[in-house]
């Protein structure tokens, strides 16, 4: 049996041209999966694209708790997580172990909301992960894998292949995959970005690469990660010829 990679483009419904790369990334069968931001002015725009397409089992929610505003009033007033204008302003220490239980509160109301308008707007989520890895923070990480665990679908580990990952940065995110992994439902082993696999980190076993396409050509993708010009196309058809490209609604188990 051949491993599988899912290779997760990210930021779905942050603006229009993003939402079209990405499609385009779709057609072109680079990227098996995406994840989309329910809070964005181009949320509506990749909404309406994910359901023309019929990629239901292929995109899931972009947890979004950095940037723009929220979509439920709660979190609004929580001064670790947005700023007196209402607008998300982050002000939790990535080395924060708890959060008040009105901050927690808040937070899953927020994850609620976006999940809801994701369905609202006809798509079937097929997983979570976060914008700017946010629910890799500790406090965090435990009402994301939570929910997913309640909605049957998986979470994206926090990323365990690279040069740059040291004793403790190791460490503390076996932790933080040991919570996802006891908490939500199936996963993959490792996680990496597309830098990861140019540097020669080719991890043996099921793997999601995690990317932000961009458009060299038409037809031909780039990645944020990668040196300018630098193909994902051929650099995934390389680095993993033997990994068959799966979207993450395989691992899903809805209730």
């Amino acid at each position: 049996m051949k491993p599988f990679v899912v290779v997760n483009a990210d930021d779905l419904g942050l603006d229009a041209a993003t939402n079209q790369i990405i499609f385009n990334a779709f057609e072109h069968q680079v990227i098996s999966s995406a994840t989309l931001m329910a809070n964005m002015p181009a949320f509506a725009n990749a909404c309406a694209g994910v359901r023309k397409r019929g990629l239901s089992g292929h995109v899931g929610l972009h947890f979004n708790l950095t940037y723009g505003r929220p979509l439920s009033q709660a979190i609004a007033a929580q001064s670790v997580f947005c700023n007196s204008q209402g607008e998300f302003d982050m002000g939790l220490s990535r080395f924060a172990l708890r959060l008040p239980a009105g901050a927690a509160a808040a937070a899953r109301q927020e994850l609620e909301a976006q999940w809801q308008r994701c369905v609202d707007h006809g798509v079937q989520l097929s997983h979570i992960d976060s914008h700017q890895h946010v629910h890799n923070l500790w406090p965090i990480v435990g009402i994301v894998a939570r929910f997913a665990g309640e909605k049957g679908v998986p979470v994206r580990l926090a990323r365990n292949v690279g040069a740059n990952i040291g004793v403790f940065k190791r460490v503390f995110k076996t932790a933080v995959n040991w919570r996802i992994r006891s908490l939500a439902a199936g996963h993959v082993r490792y996680v990496c970005t597309p830098r990861d696999l140019l540097d020669g980190r080719v991890p043996m076993g099921a793997i999601e690469v995690v990317a932000h396409p961009t458009e060299i050509s038409p037809g031909e993708f780039g990645d944020d990660y990668l040196p300018m010009g630098q193909s994902l196309t051929r650099l995934l058809d390389l680095a993993l010829p033997g990994n068959k490209r799966v979207p993450y609604g395989n691992f899903a188990k809805r209730r």
